[in-house]
């Protein structure tokens, strides 16, 4: 049988670790920024991509079809990108991307991928698989439970940051002061996740303070009331200002406040389908059993943050995750846990108990999961909440970024504050 060069799996050894970038395509500036600078505590040298443009788009079309969903191509046309560009030694570098396991399209990212390098004469670039089901193995790329303890706490104040940050960015009586407040904070934070050190929870928790206290400072006029918009959706484009054409800015721009639910939901809401596998499907009792006690303990720890959050009285707390994954399920059964699954609904109606009314529901085109879990629950969802006023915006190579905002325009005019 002829071997299929599409699918060679490069690994990432152990000797590769000591002088290879890892390149990773971005999302979430402030969380992943966080945990690529944690991550050099473990000897990983990690770059997170903050380029943009049409080239991008132009890259991800020449190595992925069409069809393939949007995050996909763009993911793979960013790397790409930074692998043409001239700026590094292809044979000191390395990719990583996300692997879920699931039905999602997102598992076969890593394979298109790598599609691509062997096209493009690059087939020596090692790609790791970023997953927790064992699909692939990687000797230099291990991931210990101390690593991962690390990891969410990186998440939890980056996503302390974001929220904070859209709460403030609105209302300044300075331009750019909140952007200030965020690269303060990000100095201030990196300098602590340097150093081979463990960082512990005592510490998270002053973290956490800060963060507030240099917020806090930043002047802010809320006499002229904003929209609250919500923003939702696939989980690349719902963060990724690359994937979403800049949302959070045109938001601004509209005289809004963009809320968004922060990443570590989407973590819970991955561990938490572990139990509901036992519950629905009798799967292993011992992964159930496993997964309940780190959902309890990650849950705790977000609980923390929403307490000092309110304590410091100045800024609105995130819901409890617990109590969004309540929420959904007079909208839709657990069971529906295909990419966002029942997360997607559970967040719509966060936000609508929340008094965000006004919610931009963004996706894929062709997202089967998304288009179903998401714009398919917008009827029912105003049946229980009238006052929802929710826009489906897909977003792909050939949609108009003038014809998406013009529809979150549309919504906007409806809009109470």
């Amino acid at each position: 049988m002829q071997n299929n060069n599409n699918y060679v799996h490069v690994p990432f050894t152990v000797e590769m670790k000591k002088d290879y970038t890892i390149l990773v395509p971005n999302m979430l500036p402030i969380q992943l920024g966080l945990i690529c600078q944690l991550m050099r505590n473990y000897g990983f040298n990690m770059e997170l991509l903050d380029t943009e443009g049409p080239g991008i788009v132009d890259q991800g079309l020449k190595n992925v079809h069409n069809d393939t969903c949007y995050p996909a191509l763009l993911v793979i046309g960013q790397l790409m990108d930074a692998i043409e560009s001239g700026k590094y030694d292809t044979h000191k570098i390395a990719l990583i991307l996300p692997q879920t396991g699931g039905g999602c399209r997102a598992s076969n990212y890593i394979h298109l991928m790598r599609k691509a390098l062997v096209n493009n004469g690059y087939s020596y670039i090692p790609v790791i698989s970023l997953n927790f089901s064992g699909l692939e193995d990687n000797p230099g790329f291990k991931l210990t439970p101390q690593m991962l303890l690390q990891v969410a706490y990186g998440v939890l104040v980056g996503d302390l940051i974001m929220q904070i940050y859209n709460q403030c960015r609105p209302y300044e009586v300075v331009p750019g002061s909140s952007q200030k407040a965020v690269e303060l904070c990000m100095k201030t934070i990196t300098e602590r996740f340097t150093g081979n050190r463990f960082i512990h929870y005592s510490e998270v928790r002053r973290l956490y303070r800060f963060v507030l206290e240099v917020f806090g400072k930043v002047k802010l006029d809320h006499s002229k009331p904003k929209k609250k918009v919500g923003v939702v959706g696939e989980i690349y484009v719902k963060f990724s200002p690359l994937g979403n054409n800049h949302l959070e800015d045109f938001l601004v721009a509209e005289n809004c406040e963009p809320v968004l639910p922060g990443l570590m939901d989407f973590c819970l809401y991955s561990i938490y389908n572990g139990v509901i596998d036992h519950e629905l499907y009798g799967r292993s009792s011992k992964v159930a059993m496993r997964n309940q006690m780190l959902y309890h303990f990650v849950l705790g720890k977000q609980k923390d943050m929403i307490r000092l959050i309110e304590q410091h009285g100045k800024f609105r707390a995130p819901a409890k995750f617990d109590e969004v994954r309540k929420l959904s399920q007079q909208i839709i059964g657990q069971g529906v846990k295909m990419g966002e699954g029942w997360l997607l609904p559970a967040e719509m109606v966060e936000l609508i108990t929340e008094g965000v009314n006004n919610i931009v529901c963004t996706q894929p085109f062709g997202c089967l999961p998304n288009h179903i879990a998401g714009k398919g629950m917008i009827r029912k969802i105003r049946e229980h909440y009238p006052q929802a006023n929710i826009v489906a915006v897909d977003y792909d190579p050939s949609a108009s970024k003038i014809n998406q905002e013009n529809r979150i325009k549309l919504m906007l005019s409806s809009a109470e504050s």
